[in-house]
């Protein structure tokens, strides 16, 4: 069969070359690789955004897709292809080392969430940072993340009822509000804790990353995963330039960072200081 031709008889033509465009397209405006497996998945997502558009091929679409240069065509693009799996204290054995990290500091203390997702981490991380440091203290979470949809609904801070199922109740009780009536089935996160965190469209690929100050711990979870080695340590490298000489960097569980940069060094069960 040609390279061109069609991987399946679907209802939208999408060929080899289709593909290896959004492999590149995606590669150079979030470093995310594609994987030869992940055919269906693009098909998938992709598509449908090919549909909204009124078009049948993917070629005519990713052509006006390059046309476009910039704008609101490319970050849908973008969205479609980026992966949220979340859940809220997910990879729960991080969450007593960030505690333990911070308990007794008095000057602010600032954590990034860099793949905030829709939003279950950096709230996880917020919820933390209060039981530990008490109601007032002064802390903050900046929550980036390359998706602006996914950013939108952590923003709205309301999630369903079986999302926030596994918190204990003390926790429910004090970092949240459940609805009721027409918002039955539904918790909202406080307003108190949702002011506690900054969130900001970010691609860590990009040439300039906003200037902050530095971060007491930084979370960047099951990112690099998504990245060639090349991008992993340009990445992990700028990322060590942002954390207090003291902070700690939370990897992914399937993420040696230490392997990839000889910046850090492990502390336990993927969390890192720098070398």
């Amino acid at each position: 069969m040609a390279a061109s031709s069609l991987f399946s008889e679907r209802d939208l033509h999408f060929s080899a070359n289709d593909f290896q465009t959004i492999r590149t397209l995606i590669y150079q405006r979030a470093g995310i690789v594609l994987a030869e497996h992940k055919k269906d998945m693009v098909y998938s997502r992709v598509g449908r955004l090919v549909r909204a558009r009124g078009l049948t091929r993917f070629a005519d679409y990713l052509a006006g897709l390059e046309a476009s240069g910039q704008g609101v065509e490319w970050q849908a693009f973008v969205n479609a292809l980026t992966t949220n799996l979340t859940s809220f204290f997910r990879e729960s054995h991080h969450f007593p080392v960030l505690a333990e990290h911070v308990r007794g500091r008095r000057d602010p203390v600032r954590v990034w969430s860099a793949a905030a997702s829709t939003g279950e981490e950096p709230y996880s991380i917020v919820m933390t940072l209060l039981e530990t440091l008490g109601e007032h203290a002064n802390v903050e979470v900046l929550a980036t993340d390359i998706d602006t949809e996914a950013l939108d609904r952590a923003r709205r801070a309301v999630y369903p009822l079986e999302q926030v199922a596994r918190l204990d109740d003390q926790r429910m009780r004090r970092f949240f509000q459940k609805g009721s009536g027409a918002r039955a089935g539904y918790a909202r996160v406080k307003p108190a804790l949702v002011a506690k965190v900054r969130f900001q469209v970010m691609n860590l690929v990009a040439r300039d990353w906003p200037s902050e100050h530095r971060f007491d711990a930084i979370f960047c979870r099951n990112v690099m995963i998504y990245f060639d080695r090349e991008t992993q340590t340009r990445v992990l490298g700028r990322l060590a330039d942002r954390l207090k000489p003291d902070g700690l960097l939370f990897a992914g569980h399937s993420e040696n960072v230490s392997y990839l940069s000889d910046r850090f060094r492990s502390r336990g069960q993927t969390v890192y200081s720098l070398a």
